[in-house]
């Protein structure tokens, strides 16, 4: 049996790539690098990572514009969370730190680029259960050194696993080949994630992927990768394994449209079985599942299930995420009106409410108002009074 991969729909991924510099050397590979990775993780064949879930970022100028999109991901990723840096990594001289470079950075000028540790912590503040780091910079080594620091990543998050992989050790320098597509790192690892590798498994775990990118890399003498991990996270499944799959084959699960029928009518049930016991964690991907099945046609169904994922989420402190799935059922209840479209006004309303968006709560209110003074029938005709003569 094929080992469950991470559920894209609660999974996310930032792409960070500086190509262009205005006093270090330009790496062109860089954006290709950025667009192809994106393409890879995106490919139903491979993972299906939906394409609003990856957030592409290129030239970062200032530190907010590349540390803002993790937290932005941090928040939407409960599964898997994907961050990938690609560009100068400096040192700064004063330190043994790794720093990593924007467009306007200086050599061995920390302070014109952002510390590794800042990226650090922007990862430590999702909720994903597992977090991914890929660098591909010079000096990236230091990052997985850091990880492995008693008070480093994981330990001090207290995160069920972490896992970091490095295009070279701690004081090595990564290479961009002139006239190559990509740079030396980043094009051994699509390789092996987009073809896959022969006479694998069904699914790739991330020490396979490490194992394969260095046996690629050293058959060519080109600097050897890193990895750090905690809580054998790298041996989870991440993606399907392009040489292995049949023809065809997407990476989802392919269900009869009979058997999603019967998950859709007895998922719910289960769903509300598990919270009732607590079992939060295993009844959210269930919700999640049933919202995406293609069956689930009846709006009144959707709207309950949407309700119900809302109200665990929000059990488990994800109210962002609970707002989110009742602004899209929100919009599902816009052009009709009845009991479930008043209870997801209601309870968006109060959420937005909480997280102090006063204005956006009152319009909602204000729609649920004027929904039902469009719904209600007028009140019968009183009888005239006889006419006296």
């Amino acid at each position: 049996m094929t080992a469950a991969l991470p559920d894209p729909s609660a999974s996310a991924a930032v792409l960070i790539g500086t190509s262009t510099y205005a006093h270090l050397p330009h790496l062109p590979a860089v954006r290709t690098n950025v667009q192809d990775l994106g393409a890879v993780l995106c490919d139903p064949m491979i993972w299906g990572l939906p394409q609003g879930h990856v957030l592409a970022v290129t030239e970062p100028e200032t530190p907010a514009a590349l540390l803002d999109p993790v937290y932005e991901a941090g928040d939407r990723a409960v599964d898997t969370m994907v961050v990938y840096y690609c560009g100068h990594g400096l040192r700064d001289s004063d330190s043994a730190d790794l720093y990593l470079s924007l467009t306007g950075s200086r050599d061995a000028l920390g302070y014109t680029a952002v510390a590794y540790a800042h990226l650090r912590q922007a990862i430590l503040a999702s909720r994903a259960r597992r977090k991914i780091v890929v660098l591909d910079c010079c000096f990236s080594g230091r990052a997985a050194r850091t990880l492995a620091d008693p008070g480093a990543l994981a330990s001090q998050a207290g995160i069920d696993g972490a896992y970091v992989l490095t295009a070279s050790p701690k004081d090595h320098v990564a290479l961009a080949p002139d006239g190559e597509r990509h740079t030396a790192f980043t094009g051994e690892l699509l390789h092996v994630l987009g073809r896959g590798v022969p006479d694998g498994p069904d699914t790739l775990d991330l020490e396979t992927v490490y194992r394969e990118v260095t046996v690629r890399l050293g058959a060519k003498n080109r600097p050897l990768p890193q990895r750090s991990q905690e809580n054998d996270v790298g041996r989870l499944p991440l993606v399907r394994n392009r040489a292995s799959a049949p023809k065809g084959t997407t990476a989802g699960p392919v269900v009869d449209a009979e058997v999603e029928a019967a998950m859709v009518s007895s998922g719910l049930q289960l769903a509300r079985l598990l919270r009732s016991k607590g079992r939060h964690r295993d009844a959210l991907p269930i919700l999640r599942l049933i919202l995406q099945a293609s069956v689930l046609e009846a709006e009144g169904d959707s709207i309950t299930v949407h309700l119900e994922l809302a109200e665990l989420l929000t059990e488990t402190g994800q109210d962002r995420q609970a707002i989110e799935i009742l602004e899209n059922a929100f919009h599902l209840t816009h052009k009709r009106f009845g009991p479930e479209a008043v209870a997801v006004c209601r309870r968006l309303a109060e959420l937005l409410q909480m997280a102090g968006h006063h204005d956006q709560a009152c319009e909602v209110l204000r729609h649920a108002l004027d929904s039902l003074d469009r719904t209600t029938p007028p009140p019968p005709p009183t009888a005239e009074p006889p006419t006296l003569v």
